[in-house]
């Protein structure tokens, strides 16, 4: 692998760090309070409360974005995201509200750029929404956070669209599980970080740079602010170091950036004891050889991957979905000592008698012996290596009462899918003296985990699937890589979309556009 090292299994997190500021990561900041927002509707009603608190400046950086969503469905009364955005700039005239979304995320997800049309927001002089056209030929912009104020920041895999909110139950029959067309979707799993402090800055810096290079306007930083860590966070780290890691693709004649694949790499090879992934894809050849590796060893770590079975659309299914059931053939054939498990978390459908709905996992999170965490928007697929623009934070545990922390929340995890308080969890495991063996012993009810129907015949196919450098290319295809873009060609679809919406653009570089979709 071009740029990148594999490290050595012989250093151990125990005995040495794995974040190294140029290594695998780009800047690292302290964070007063760094913690974790479980599922869409505890980190949307979190960031509608942060919200409100801004004074001075909102980044807001996405694959995709609707305006007509609410962040709080419970209360029918509440405002949608582009209505609420609008409140906060009405009520507060030092506030500018900067949103940044793939340029085809609008039209990968749908009608969300008709909505722009519809909107007060398209002329508000203090919101202005830019769709992001600089990006690889067949890659998109896939970072996902919210930064106020250069003060407080939130960072993983949710977007501010539809299909993101969720709670913890996860219900079959949840009723505000709705699009704002009222279509139902189905139950969905995610986590999101938030970082105060000099992290928030370090995230701060990043949206801002992302700007620049999608306007060539240079936003000023606002004024210090303090604000107060959302309460609603759980697992929550006192004064430590957050680490960043990017992904960013080589276009333009600019290098490559691989910084996430490359702190994934160094936390899998330094693992001693258990290895828990959560990941909406597992289709990464890298990841899944040095898993294969690491089972093979007689003392090796334990691995729990938790993942989505059902993808969407018929070459998302034909190859990813076929490339993680040969990358989990491949784990289950090197696991000569029963240290895998490859599952599906679902939940009871009522509705039907013994039917159960798949739970989509769309986080992207690993813990490695409790003592290190990364969390952010990468995917383990091909195309998050190096094809799209991604961001994870990261964090390793110093003493036993971080350690704690991280362990609970990994219990918490594994509870929430299980249906079981983590406290059983946790005893299951002391008991057993295995996180496996545990999960062995208590997935037993109709909510839980169900092992991916994959088998460990000898014969199966372990490799990529032909399709995937069309598919999920792990780069820019050369020589498109010296492209100024299909930039023209979207810019073009764009304009098309924009004018049937409605829309227009004050000039070349400036567009005035409504916080209400992307």
């Amino acid at each position: 692998m071009q740029g990148l090292e594999k490290a050595s299994s012989h250093h151990r997190i125990g005995s040495d760090q794995v974040i190294r500021v140029g290594h695998n990561a780009w800047k690292t900041g302290v964070a007063s309070k760094a913690g974790f927002l479980i599922d869409g509707a505890q980190y949307f009603r979190a960031l509608a409360d942060s919200l409100s608190r801004a004074q001075e400046q909102i980044f807001i950086i996405g694959w995709d974005f609707n305006p007509d969503i609410q962040l709080i469905p419970e209360d029918q009364s509440s405002p949608t995201l582009g209505e609420f955005l609008i409140s906060l700039v009405e009520n507060n005239s030092r506030l500018s509200i900067h949103i940044l979304v793939w340029a085809m995320g609008p039209i990968y997800s749908g009608k969300s750029l008709r909505m722009l049309g519809k909107t007060e927001l398209k002329s508000h002089p203090r919101i202005d929404l830019r769709l992001d056209t600089r990006h690889a030929v067949r890659g998109s912009h896939h970072q996902k956070m919210v930064v106020i104020d250069d003060a407080l920041a939130f960072i993983g895999g949710i977007d501010l669209t539809a299909k993101r909110w969720d709670t913890p139950e996860h219900r079959a029959d949840q009723p505000l599980r709705r699009t704002p067309k009222g279509e139902r979707y189905e139950p969905v799993h995610d986590v999101q970080m938030a970082v105060d402090g000099e992290a928030a800055e370090v995230a701060a810096e990043i949206a801002r740079r992302r700007w620049w290079q999608a306007t060539g306007e240079d936003l000023v930083r606002p004024r210090c602010y303090f604000h107060s860590f959302p309460p609603a966070a759980r697992y929550v780290f006192s004064n430590c170091d957050v680490a960043f890691a990017r992904t960013e693709p080589a276009i333009r004649r600019s290098t490559s950036v691989r910084e996430t694949l490359q702190l994934t790499l160094d936390c899998l090879s330094r693992a001693e004891r258990l290895i828990y992934i959560e990941s909406q894809y597992f289709a990464s050849k890298d990841v899944a050889d040095l898993l294969a590796s690491r089972l093979s060893e007689p003392d090796g770590p334990e691995v729990v991957l938790i993942s989505t079975l059902n993808s969407h659309g018929f070459l998302e299914r034909k190859v990813l979905g076929e490339n993680r059931d040969r990358m989990i053939r491949k784990l289950r054939q090197a696991d000569r000592f029963g240290r895998f498990r490859a599952f599906y978390p679902v939940v009871p459908d009522e509705s039907r008698d013994d039917s159960c709905e798949e739970v989509l996992v769309h986080a992207k999170l690993i813990i490695v012996d409790d003592v290190f965490i990364r969390v952010g928007s990468s995917n383990l697929n091909q195309r998050s290596v190096g094809l799209d623009t991604e961001l994870d934070v990261a964090i390793e545990m110093h003493n036993d009462k971080e350690r704690q922390i991280l362990t609970d929340m990994r219990n918490g995890l594994l509870g929430e899918h299980l249906g079981l308080p983590s406290a059983d969890l946790a005893k299951a495991q002391d008991e057993a003296g295995s996180l496996v063996l545990a999960l062995d012993r208590v997935n037993v009810g109709a909510r839980g985990l169900r092992s991916f129907p994959v088998g460990d015949d000898e014969h199966g196919k372990t490799s990529l699937h032909f399709a995937t450098g069309l598919v999920d290319p792990k780069a820019p295809w050369w020589p498109l890589q010296l492209v100024s873009i299909p930039f023209s060609m979207i810019k073009k679809i764009r304009r098309m979309a924009m004018s049937k919406a409605g829309l227009s653009r004050a000039d070349g570089s400036q567009r005035r556009m409504s916080a209400n979709n992307s």
